[in-house]
């Protein structure tokens, strides 16, 4: 048996129900007996592969553009997001929200993996991103963050540089399309059950309890998704 039964989040730091369903995870996982025994591995999902990075470009706009909306609908949908962050303690400041392509945010994210460091980097990403209105495409930024982790910033400049983790980053993407994932955040417990979005606690509650116990036991199961707020291709819902 596996020392540690594995749990794989695909997400994107530009989504807001990643930040909050990770961190209702964690409220979750951290009031477990066997919180010890889960490993939680990040994977990357691009929502808006194709977007250009804009410093100048205002969030609401760029929102109410790709969704087809009255800017006023698309602020009204930020402002309920801020309210549902401010449940899980988390503080949104989307009208300072850039808007940026998320790709080299998840080299990072792969870069610090490989040191055990990678759910810190998704935190700093996603406070970045959320909070403090910092570009997440932005090399300067990622080095920061790098810095704030202890790990070596010119091995993350030659990195990004370099293309180095490039491929593991198509790769998540590609087996996000392979395992039918249509929105994030997406919760895969153990290969056997997921959840799809920002559920309520009870639901990441009972999930991860049930395959933590078929984990321990060694019995399988087919994948079950439970449906919950989640951002896809064509927006959040």
């Amino acid at each position: 048996m596996a020392e540690k039964m594995k749990v794989e989040v695909w997400s994107d730091v530009m989504c807001p129900f990643c930040y909050i369903g990770k961190r209702k995870f964690e409220q979750v996982l951290d009031a477990l007996p066997f919180k010890e025994q889960v490993e939680l591995e990040w994977k990357s999902y691009q929502l808006n592969p194709h977007l250009q990075t804009d410093t100048n470009r205002n969030y609401y706009d760029n929102l109410a553009d790709s969704k087809g909306m009255p800017r006023a609908q698309a602020e009204a949908m930020c402002n309920q997001v801020t309210e549902m962050a401010k449940g899980e303690q988390l503080t949104f400041k989307l009208d300072k929200a850039i808007v940026a392509n998320s790709f080299k945010a998840h080299e990072l994210a792969h870069f610090a993996k490989r040191y055990g460091k990678q759910d810190q980097a998704e935190e700093l990403l996603f406070k970045a991103h959320f909070t403090d209105g910092e570009n997440i495409d932005d090399i300067d930024l990622l080095k920061r963050i790098a810095t704030q982790l202890g790990l070596d910033v010119l091995a993350l400049e030659h990195a990004l540089e370099n293309k180095v983790f490039e491929d593991e980053v198509r790769q998540d993407i590609y087996e996000a399309q392979q395992i039918g994932v249509r929105g994030v955040p997406f919760f895969v417990y153990d290969r056997k059950y997921a959840i799809s979005g920002a559920q309520d606690a009870t639901v990441f509650r009972q999930t991860i309890q049930k395959a933590f116990e078929e984990w321990a036991t060694k019995n399988g199961s087919n994948l079950e998704v439970i449906e919950g707020p989640s951002c896809g291709p064509d927006g959040c819902d």
